[in-house]
């Protein structure tokens, strides 16, 4: 349980950094998104652009099972670098958005 509320707290804290990064464009807003009881963690984009309306996913993680679920990653370093710097050693973080067979041919969990 102690594993878990640690990696709570990276987690909490990296989304935190990523929702402080505005757009550049349009009258979009970012936003953390934590919810603790379920583990499900997201920063979305909220707003509009000259485009219409704006709805998106950046980044979206879940503690599952004693491991970090890496479900959606819209950033561009990505974000399983970022908790690889924090101390979640591979073992612990699932590609969620990678097909489960595509997942072994990684360095990290398959789930």
């Amino acid at each position: 349980m102690e594993q878990i509320r640690g990696y709570r707290s990276i987690v909490k804290r990296i989304l935190s950094e990523h929702a402080e990064q505005m757009p550049s464009h349009g009258k979009v807003e970012t936003v953390p998104l934590f919810d603790e009881s379920h583990d499900q963690y997201a920063v979305l984009d909220l707003g509009w652009d000259r485009l219409g309306r704006v709805h998106a996913v950046i980044l979206h993680i879940r503690l599952l099972n004693g491991k970090v679920w890496i479900e959606q990653d819209g950033t561009e370093e990505g974000v399983a670098e970022e908790l690889l710097k924090a101390g979640i050693p591979k073992e612990d973080i699932v590609l969620g958005f990678y097909r489960p067979e595509r997942r072994a041919i990684t360095e990290f969990a398959v789930a």
